[in-house]
């Protein structure tokens, strides 16, 4: 076979290397990936300058919802807080109130006198309210078309009853300083250091609290709750309805919860105001050892580091809004979580309240924002810092010193804040020398709101109405003094547009109240919150008509007037005094004290026949003559033409001195200033007493530490109380042997100044004792039955026991009947304080010990004080009636120095709620004879009382008089202010 030939190939050029092929390959692609990734990148970056639809799908779906989450989050972050300007509460008739409890019935109130709040406080109808599903629905003169509709409708008669909005505390720790007082239930502070805004009081709040029942029953349907005043920024506050919730939480209280504390609903229609407590003065400086200095730094150091992040998330957000996707894709909006609240402060979503407490200046943001401050140092340097950091303060607290610096508070940054006050609780610390209880009126004068509040437990916010009283009888107008606990302090919170008025649409918290609101013991004879009935079977009083209108009161123009001018101080001694047989006549005077004899069981006031008015002549302290008015008084001559002066009383009244029982009058000056005062007894049971001072046998006497002419004491003269009996102070076992002086001496040595050197011994009986009960008791069984033990061998003064429990006292009781039995003599006692004396008043009144009760408003303040009996609304009857128609003999006392001043005031509330079973003659003799008999100091003789008060104006249990003279035949002067 033939071989196969093999052909050469045709020329042909040399074959391309397989590695350039590949190469080529590998540069295309990545030119087309590059083109890719450029189009994206641009897409990603800068999405804007594309056109519409071009690329946009390439967007990865998480990159597009992290966009749109940064856009929403930097929206709400700047969003303001609060409703918007065209926000017409009237809207939300369109469903309910987010607090609407579900088969809660439709309420009509029928014939009242209404006042609204609105008008600047001016506006009052007459007509009727409906409230349903948790709103106001209806205001006015209602007919049956404007209620047909609904069904199961509960009608309330008010008959001409006063009507008005539920009462707004401002300025509250209830829940987190709860009743009764107990180590494991008292939230108020954190001590961990001086600046915490990111703690909150609502992590805090006790919903057992015995407090909330009471301080409903007096009429309070919101209040702010606050950290209390240990640091600098103690922390966020929040807003609460009070009424019991059947989720028994706390969080079903809070009214509009911030967003930063829950999911908001769907139907939230604008962004919820925040609040924060900040604190300045002498609390800090006594927990954290710190000057004013370091508080400035400390509130400046926040706002720095606040301030810092703000300008961080604004230079974020302003990206994120111009879309400069580049700066932010990825990222986040810089937060510190444990400033945040400080930076919500600087963007306006706080209301601020700076306030100073009387245990403390304090600063309250409420983002609102609140400060509480007292003196002009502090409102100066909050000032001052509002400005740098360009945030408003919403609210000044406590500041004792606000009246003197109007214009100061003026400079605030955004305007000039609310300025929250107590109406005369005053000098319980340097800070608070100054306060004035016409501060509410100077400030009112020079267009700063004012807010009346009770720092509850610090007042008892169940009379948290009884300060816009005051503030009213000092001299703010009657709409001024309503808005203070209503309208006024709803627009501090931050909440004017659902509460604090009565109007469509806002929430159903309405008071009907037994007279008018700002008459003296005006009582609630029913509270609604979101439309629910708060008062189960309420006892209502019936008041006449004279209580049915604002009271006409005083003038005090010059007091005022010299309040400013005295920078806080003015003088308060007599304005005239005469002495040496000179005659001063008193003209209109329609009360008069007729008695000779001070110890008839049934004295009476000559004011029996209607309109009659009488003339009383004095001299040398001793009225000589008693005249129907304009007729002739022949002693000596025609005494009308002898008088030397002459005062109208304009249907006054003429009345023995007040006694005073129960405040370290003459002790205490500042209680805590310790060089102001006397100070703390040693007591020889829990601690010891120096050799040098005798030892353990040793009692302190209350009249060796005496001083006079303190600013207390002198408040108390000029307002009728004449006498003061006054034990040591100390916080012991024994506190020693008290004294009888008179209010109005200029100092110990004065003729007649100390009236008894020795009245009492007094101890106490409690767990607030650093012993045991039984060691207490067991000490007093040796006290007793010691006969060489010095306090026992004078058995002429009485055993006064500071007790509250009716336990203790039942044990006591006991004792005194074995002293009897064992020894066949007997002592005196008299129990005060006596909390829970009603539990045991028959055994009391067999006894024969006498009781002082030293809160005659009644508050669970402690454990062994839990057990009171409220009084109206709550219940018929009060400690006091009950003491009484046991036939126990019953004094009032006060505890407060600030609150003897308020003697009259106390006594007439109790009087005028008791249903009648107080008389004006029983009322007075519980503030005179009663606490006289209880210690022994009542003079067994027939003789005019030593000192009898001119009151101007009006009764002496209204807010329509004022005292204008003391004269006292024992210290032969007539004394005229």
């Amino acid at each position: 076979m033939k071989p196969l030939t093999v052909l050469p190939l045709p020329s042909a050029a040399p074959p391309r290397s397989s590695k350039s092929h590949v190469w080529k390959i590998i540069v295309y692609a990545l030119l087309l990936q590059f083109a890719f990734y450029f189009l994206y990148i641009r897409t990603y970056y800068f999405g804007d300058s594309v056109p519409n639809g071009t690329l946009r799908s390439v967007i990865r779906p998480d990159v597009v919802a992290h966009r749109s989450n940064l856009t929403e989050r930097c929206r709400t972050l700047r969003a303001p807080a609060g409703p918007p300007p065209s926000f017409d509460p009237a809207s939300r008739l369109d469903g309910h109130s987010d607090r609407f409890v579900p088969g809660t019935r439709p309420v009509l109130i029928r014939d009242a006198r209404i006042w609204t709040g609105h008008d600047d406080g001016k506006e009052v109808i007459h007509g009727d309210v409906l409230l349903d599903r948790g709103l106001v629905v209806g205001v006015g003169k209602l007919s049956e078309v404007d209620y047909e509709e609904f069904k199961e409708l509960s009608v309330v008669d008010a008959k001409g009853r006063w009507v008005t909005p539920g009462l707004v505390d401002l300025h509250s720790h209830i829940a987190v300083d709860s009743a009764p007082h107990l180590n494991g239930a008292a939230d108020t502070n954190s001590r961990k250091a001086p600046i915490l805004p990111w703690i909150r009081s609502i992590d805090g709040m006790n919903t057992h609290d015995q407090a909330f029942e009471l301080t409903v029953s007096g009429g309070v349907s919101t209040a702010q709750i606050l950290p209390g005043s240990a640091g600098n920024i103690g922390g966020q506050a929040f807003v609460i309805k009070l009424r019991p919730t059947d989720e028994k939480s706390t969080i079903s209280k809070v009214v509009e919860p911030p967003e930063t504390l829950i999911k908001s609903s769907d139907n939230v229609t604008h962004v919820h105001w925040r609040h924060m407590k900040h604190a300045c003065g002498e609390n800090q400086d006594r927990v954290y050892n710190q000057v004013r200095m370091d508080a400035a730094w400390n509130f400046r150091e926040a706002y720095h580091t606040a301030n810092e992040i703000k300008i961080a998330q604004d230079t974020f957000c302003d990206a994120v809004e111009a879309e400069y996707w580049d700066v932010v894709d990825g990222k986040d909006i810089p937060e510190d979580y444990q400033w945040e609240s400080l930076v919500d402060v600087l963007r306006g979503k706080v209301r601020t309240a700076l306030s100073p407490l009387l245990r403390g200046m304090i600063c309250a943001l409420s983002i609102p924002l609140a400060y509480l401050v007292c003196q002009a140092v502090d409102l100066d340097m909050m000032v001052r810092l509002s400005n740098e950091f360009q945030f408003h303060i919403t609210s000044f607290h406590h500041g004792g010193d606000t009246h003197l610096v109007p214009d100061l508070l003026k400079k605030t940054f955004g305007g000039p804040p609310t300025v929250a006050l107590f109406a005369s609780n005053a000098r319980k610390k340097r800070e608070a020398y100054r306060n004035s209880e016409f501060a509410p009126r100077i400030l009112a004068s020079n267009d700063i709101p004012v807010v009346m509040k009770s720092d509850h437990p610090v007042l008892n916010s169940r009379h948290l109405l009884f300060e816009a009283q005051l503030a009213h009888y000092y001299g703010l107008s009657t709409e001024l003094a309503l808005s203070s606990v209503t309208t006024t302090s709803a627009k501090a919170a931050g909440l004017s547009h659902r509460v604090g008025f009565l109007s469509k649409g806002y929430d159903a918290d309405v008071v009907m109240w037994d007279s008018h609101p700002l008459s003296l013991g005006a009582t609630p004879a029913q509270v609604f919150i979101d439309g629910i009935p708060q008062l189960k079977d309420p006892h209502v009083l019936h008041k006449p008509d004279g209580l049915q209108r604002s009271p006409r009161t005083p003038n005090f123009d010059r007091e005022a007037r010299e309040t400013v001018e005295f920078d806080g101080l003015p003088p308060l001694r007599r304005h005239h005094r005469f002495v040496n047989g000179e005659i001063i006549k008193l003209v209109n005077v329609s009360t008069v004290w007729a008695m000779d004899d001070m110890n008839d069981d049934h004295p009476s006031l000559d004011d029996t026949v209607p309109g009659a008015s009488h003339d009383v002549f004095l001299q040398d302290g001793t009225v000589i003559c008693v005249t129907k008015m304009g007729s002739r008084c022949d002693v000596n001559g025609d005494l009308s033409t002898q008088a030397i002066h002459e005062i109208n009383l304009q249907g006054g009244a003429l009345l023995p001195g007040l006694v005073s029982f129960g405040a370290p009058l003459g002790l205490e000056e500042i209680a805590q200033e310790p060089s102001t005062n006397d100070g703390s007894v040693p007591d020889a049971l829990t601690g010891s007493v120096p050799a040098i001072a005798g030892g353990t046998n040793t009692i302190i006497r209350a009249v060796d530490g005496l001083a006079f002419n303190g600013r207390n004491l002198l408040h108390a003269y000029r307002n009728g109380v004449t006498k003061a009996i006054t034990a040591p102070s100390g916080g012991g076992f024994i506190q020693g042997l008290s004294t009888e002086i008179f209010t109005g001496a200029e100092n110990a040595i004065q003729r007649r100044a100390i009236l008894q050197e020795e009245t009492a011994l007094h101890i106490t009986i409690s767990h607030s004792v650093d012993a045991s009960i039984s060691t207490q008791i067991a000490t007093l069984r040796q006290l007793l039955l010691q006969s060489d033990t010095p306090a026992w061998k004078r058995r002429d003064i009485p055993l006064v026991v500071n007790v509250d429990s009716a336990d203790i006292m039942s044990t006591l009781l006991r004792l005194k009947a074995e002293f009897r039995h064992n020894t066949g003599n007997d002592f005196d006692m008299t129990f005060t304080g006596g909390s829970e004396a009603h539990l045991i008043a028959e055994d009391i009144a067999r006894a024969g010990v006498s009781v002082i009760v030293t809160m005659p408003r009644p508050y669970p303040g402690n454990w062994e004080s839990q057990r009171i009996l409220a009084g109206a609304p709550l219940t018929h009857d009060n400690v006091v009636m009950e003491l009484l128609e046991a036939g126990v003999n019953v004094g009032i006392g006060v505890i407060d120095g600030y609150a003897v001043r308020n003697t009259r005031f106390e006594v007439a509330w109790l009087a005028l709620n008791s249903f009648g079973e107080i008389g004006r003659w029983e009322a007075l003799a519980l503030v005179t004879i009663n606490v006289q008999r209880a210690l022994r100091t009542h003079k067994q003789q027939n003789v005019m009382p030593s000192e009898l008060v001119a009151y101007q104006g009006g009764d002496w249990m209204d807010f329509q008089s004022r005292v204008v003279g003391v004269f006292s035949n024992e210290q032969g002067i007539a004394e005229i202010f």
